[in-house]
C-alpha cells in the first residue's frame, strides 16, 4: 500500500541513485545482483546476534531493488531476465530473514513456517494475475496492488528483528495482514478475469 500510494514521492531521490549509478558504469542486472548479495546478509546477521546490523543491510537492499528499476528505465536496458532475477532474489532474501530469525528464536519456529505460507500464497496470486493479465494484452506486467507490500514487509522484517520480545505475535500479525492481501489479489483476479469467462 505504501509503494503504490507514496512511491511518487520518493521516487526523484531513487531517480537521483540510478543516475549517479549511471555514470558509475553500473548495469541495472549488477545493481539487482548487489542488491541480492547485500540482502542475503540479513538472515545470518540477525542468526548470529546482530539486528541492527541485519536491518540496516535489508534496507539497503530493498534501496538498491528498488533503483535497479529506476536504472533500467533510465537506460532503456529492462529485461525480462532482470525482471526475473528480481522477483526471485527479493523471495530468497525474505527466506533468508525468516531462517535467520527461526534459527535465532526457535520458539518462533511454527509462526515462521505459517508467515512463509501466508507469503507463498499472496505471492503466487500476485505472480499468476500478473502473467495472465499480461497475455490479456496488458503491455507490461500487471502490478496488483495490496495492503501488504514490499515496504510494509520491510517494516514489519525490522520490528521483528528488532524487538524480539514481540516476535511471535509480530510475526502472527504479518501473517495475517499477507494472508489478508492474498485474498484481496484473488478476489480482484476473480473480477478481471470472470468477466472474460462470461
Amino acid at each position: 500500500m505504501i509503494d503504490t500510494y507514496l512511491r511518487r514521492f520518493v521516487q526523484p531521490v531513487f531517480d537521483q541513485t540510478a543516475a549517479t549509478m549511471d555514470r558509475a558504469g553500473a548495469t541495472p542486472n549488477q545493481v539487482t545482483v548487489g542488491a541480492f548479495a547485500v540482502g542475503l546478509a540479513a538472515g545470518p546477521l540477525v542468526a548470529t546476534g546482530h539486528p541492527f546490523c541485519a536491518t540496516g543491510v535489508l534496507w539497503l537492499s530493498g534501496l538498491l531493488d528498488v533503483v535497479d528499476g529506476s536504472l533500467a528505465r533510465r537506460t532503456g536496458r529492462s529485461s525480462a531476465w532482470g525482471t526475473t532475477m528480481d522477483i526471485v532474489f527479493d523471495r530468497l532474501v525474505e527466506v533468508g530473514v525468516m531462517l535467520g530469525l527461526a534459527a535465532r528464536y526457535p520458539a518462533a519456529g511454527t509462526a515462521m513456517l505459517w508467515l512463509m505460507g501466508a507469503i507463498i500464497f499472496s505471492m503466487t496470486v500476485f505472480l499468476t494475475v500478473g502473467a495472465l493479465a499480461e497475455k490479456q494484452g496488458v503491455k507490461s506486467f500487471y502490478y496488483q496492488a495490496g495492503v501488504m507490500e514490499r515496504t510494509e514487509g520491510f517494516i514489519l522484517f525490522s520490528a521483528m528483528m528488532l524487538l524480539p520480545a514481540y516476535l511471535v505475535p509480530l510475526t502472527w500479525l504479518f501473517v495475517a495482514v499477507e494472508s489478508f492481501t492474498g485474498l484481496q489479489r484473488f478476489y480482484e483476479a476473480h473480477q478481471i478475469f470472470s468477466r472474460n469467462d462470461m
